[in-house]
């Protein structure tokens, strides 16, 4: 199991570990608030809004927590002014994590996030203490319904993408960070709105994790650091052979 992206780091463990309700709508609105924010209140004019507002729907949440949500981040009401914030770090077997995170507190957020790493093997490190050793890039994502994968890839190259990877559930199609509201509205205008679109992290080479207490804390790790209200995306370079996986119930 390489941990080469955000959608396979943590989605494999989706059959052993359900995330709590309550947690995924808190990451969501504030995704919601800081996204109005940062651009227009509509979703038609605003790509980052529309595509946390596809999120929102996806897990089922009210319409009116929604609007509250994008209201709340065009100033139509007092909240919370949330910050985007990077934490890195390394995790065992030297792998390297890379945290993005929405907060309102930073020094609370900095000491969950240390505290996550301290008990699981891991250490935190400075702001570009990893993140060499990553690609920054854009990612587009559509569910695997949309299209086949040659389809999907096939308008990935006509958009201007340079990569486009493909599974049972999702397509994920990659490009140059500048290129990424191009090849957004390209593929937008053939498979219709993106289930995300946004700047991601993808590792230059894997750290093989092949000892099962190791992978355990691994796991344990990630896992700590997404239970967080204040996270919103991890990244690692971790490889782990498939039969220790399955071992694990990954």
């Amino acid at each position: 199991m390489a941990g080469h992206s955000q959608f396979k780091n943590i989605m494999h463990r989706k059959g052993a570990q359900d995330k709590k309700r309550a947690s995924v709508f808190t990451k969501i609105i504030r995704e919601l608030t800081v996204a109005a924010r940062s651009g227009l209140p509509d979703p038609a004019l605003n790509p980052r809004l529309r595509a946390a507002i596809i999120s929102a729907r996806e897990v089922n949440m009210p319409k009116d927590t929604i609007e509250r949500a994008i209201k709340r981040g065009s100033g139509g009401e007092d909240g919370d002014n949330y910050e985007e914030v990077r934490y890195e770090g390394y995790g065992p077997s030297g792998v390297a994590v890379i945290v993005e995170a929405l907060t309102d507190n930073r020094n609370r957020t900095a000491s969950e996030v240390r505290t996550a790493f301290s008990k699981n093997g891991g250490s935190l490190g400075e702001t570009n203490s990893v993140s060499f050793m990553f690609t920054r890039l854009g990612q587009v994502a559509y569910p695997a319904r949309v299209a086949s994968a040659d389809a999907v890839l096939e308008a990935a190259i006509e958009a201007g993408a340079e990569d486009a990877e493909s599974d049972e559930n999702e397509h994920v199609i990659s490009c140059q960070p500048d290129d990424l509201s191009t090849v957004r509205d390209a593929l937008e205008a053939r498979f219709g709105a993106a289930k995300s679109a946004k700047l991601a992290w993808k590792p230059q080479n894997l750290i093989p994790v092949t000892a099962e207490d190791a992978a355990q804390s691994l796991f344990k790790l990630i896992d700590t650091l997404e239970d967080s209200d204040d996270v919103q995306t991890v990244y690692a370079n971790f490889d782990i052979p498939d039969d220790l996986m399955a071992k694990l119930g990954g």
